[in-house]
């Protein structure tokens, strides 16, 4: 087949060309924001899992449905350069100013803009290099306090109000939200709480590893209640087999039954990795139907760019301890493994590899499923480390 009009889309965030076994959880996004918009109640939500199950795919999915209903939308990824809570400033400025916009004059649009200028002041204090042009004066009293938790609140609360003014929401989706650091996760939730209590139409939507639970448990202890949290996992079979086989049909290229569970069988039903394998099946083939043969022999050639591309990256930025433990894990098999397993693997006590598993838990590479026990963020990542040690 001509690589030119091979179907399949590896890539970070890449929107595949069938998006297989999501309906469900994009029919409640949609629902949940048509009941935001109306004042009804419903949860903002955060999407989690490991790396590479679609979740950025989802979001802007889901972005693309709010702005369907109407809503304003932005899309913010956690970034080490820059706060969370600087970022958020342009984000509600565009959403004011577009509210701004609308025929009729409106004081609770005004209102927010006046909040928003005195925010920025109280956050220029921290951040010397913020710079944002609102051409009104600000509103004393009101996010000027200084305190992030606080400040953020009063923010969320005047931009729901103008939101509410105008008929309509503001969805901010969030990527990456496991990076956040402490106080301003902690600030973040608090502001969602009080826009809920007021019913006001701010929602946020995000995305993040499976650690993200229990941080946001810790931040607040009523997280469990504010959030959904969609666990975002790999494909059954059926729907695996939807993903690999629909983009191939509608181009007019068939797999055959046998290539079909072999790749199901060697991707675990991870969307990252079938649409990688679909690639390269796709790329290893001259005429329809693919065969397993054909999957066979591109396999050498899919591991080569999975280690490279989405593997050793990763690896690359950890210590030799964190590397070593992550050996032991994979010894193991794929997990999740009790930590004590993992230390007694390395002749080690759980105490002594605890920093290490800390470091690890921190940076996203490893994440506890329940007490007590350690497993991988990144699916086949035990595969990998078995290789990498040959």
């Amino acid at each position: 087949m001509n690589p030119r009009t091979n179907p399949y889309a590896p890539g970070a965030g890449t929107p595949p060309p069938e998006l297989a076994g999501r309906d469900t959880i994009l029919a409640e996004a949609r629902t949940a924001i048509q009941r935001n918009r109306l004042g009804k109640s419903a949860r903002s939500f955060v999407f989690v899992g490991l790396r590479g199950v679609g979740k950025t795919v989802l979001l802007n999915e889901v972005q693309t449905i709010a702005e369907d209903e109407g809503a304003i939308t932005d899309f913010l990824e956690v970034s080490v350069n820059e706060p969370l809570s600087v970022s958020i400033i342009a984000t509600l400025r565009t959403a004011l100013l577009k509210l701004d916009r609308v025929k009729g004059v409106s004081d609770k649009v005004k209102k927010g803009l006046r909040v928003l200028k005195s925010y920025v002041g109280a956050i220029k204090v921290k951040y010397e290099n913020v710079e944002v042009s609102i051409d009104i004066d600000a509103e004393a009293g009101m996010a000027d306090s200084g305190k992030l938790s606080r400040d953020l609140a009063d923010l969320f609360i005047a931009a729901g109000d103008a939101a509410k003014a105008r008929d309509t929401a503001i969805v901010i989706l969030i990527d990456e939200i496991q990076n956040l650091p402490r106080d301003e996760l902690e600030a973040l939730i608090m502001a969602i709480h009080r826009t809920d209590q007021k019913q006001l139409p701010l929602m946020i939507v995000g995305a993040g590893l499976p650690l993200l639970i229990k941080l946001t448990g810790d931040a607040k202890s009523y997280s469990e209640r504010l959030f959904d949290f969609p666990e975002i996992g790999p494909l059954d079979d059926a729907e695996a087999s939807r993903a690999l086989v629909a983009p191939a049909k509608e181009a007019g290229v068939a797999f055959d039954g046998a290539a079909v569970r072999y790749i199901i069988d060697r991707t675990k039903g991870y969307p990252y990795f079938l649409q990688e394998w679909g690639y390269q099946a796709w790329n290893c083939t001259n005429t329809t139907p693919i065969t397993v043969q054909n999957v066979e022999q591109a396999e050498q050639r899919i591991v080569e760019r999975l280690d490279k591309n989405f593997f050793r990256s990763r690896y690359e930025r950890l210590s030799d301890p964190q590397k070593a433990y992550l050996l032991a894990m994979a010894r193991l098999g794929p997990g999740p493994h009790k930590t004590g397993d993992i230390a007694n693997a390395m002749d080690k006590t759980s105490s002594q590899l605890a920093p290490v598993r800390d470091a690890l838990i921190t940076n996203g590479m490893i994440f506890s499923p329940r007490y007590g026990y350690a497993a991988f963020t990144v699916p086949l990542f035990d595969e990998f480390m078995r290789r990498a040690e040959q």
